[in-house]
This record gives structure tokens, sequence and C-alpha cells, in this order.
């Protein structure tokens, strides 16, 4: 193999590694945002059960 082929190789690896990793960021973003929502819920309902 050449430098060049191998450049091609690294570079499509790069971009493949750093396109996970976003994935991984956003799905755990999605869960975060998920568990605040569960939790605002449940303050909610608390707050609505101390007023009752």
């Amino acid at each position: 193999m050449t430098g060049t082929h191998l450049t091609k190789i690294s570079i499509v690896l790069a971009a493949l590694v750093a396109l996970s990793a976003c994935g991984n960021t956003i799905r755990g973003m999605g869960k975060d945002t998920a568990n605040a929502v569960d939790a605002t819920q449940d303050a909610g309902r608390s707050v609505e059960k101390a007023a009752n």
C-alpha cells in the first residue's frame, strides 16, 4: 500500500469514529431530556398531592 491509500483509510476511519461519538452524544442527550421530563412530571404530581 502506498502512503496515499493509508491516508485515505485513516481519514475514513477517523470520520467513522467521529460519527459514532456524535451518535452516542445525541442518544445520551435524548435520555437526559426524557429523565428531566419524568422528574418534572413527578414533581408536579407531588405538588398536586400536597395541595389536596
